[in-house]
């Protein structure tokens, strides 16, 4: 699966997304790793439990690997910007143009 593909499906089948922040880095983004990196930035609790659920569903054939912040953590590393993490969304739409 493209980078594209993986966003679509998993903005697709998680519904929970929604409530969260979530972006794609690493390798996959260049189409040469095997893993796809994940990032998910939003607040803990019952949503984050749900989202879990519907992540290990919608990535059971999938090489997730898949990190998990809360917006401060992602603040005080940095992560976004050092990691060049791509939004889900920016994926599906870039490619539409």
């Amino acid at each position: 699966m493209t980078a594209r593909e993986v966003a679509a499906h998993l903005l697709n089948s998680c519904r929970s997304l929604g409530q969260f922040d979530a972006y794609m880095f690493g390798s996959a983004l260049s189409a040469i790793g095997e893993d796809i990196d994940i990032l998910v930035v939003g607040p803990s609790g019952d949503a984050l439990s749900q989202l879990k659920r519907e992540l290990q569903a919608a990535g059971e054939f999938l090489p997730l690997h898949i990190l998990y912040m809360l917006p401060s953590e992602a603040l005080r590393t940095d992560f976004v910007a050092k990691e060049e993490c791509v939004p889900l969304e920016r994926l599906i739409f870039a490619a539409e143009r």
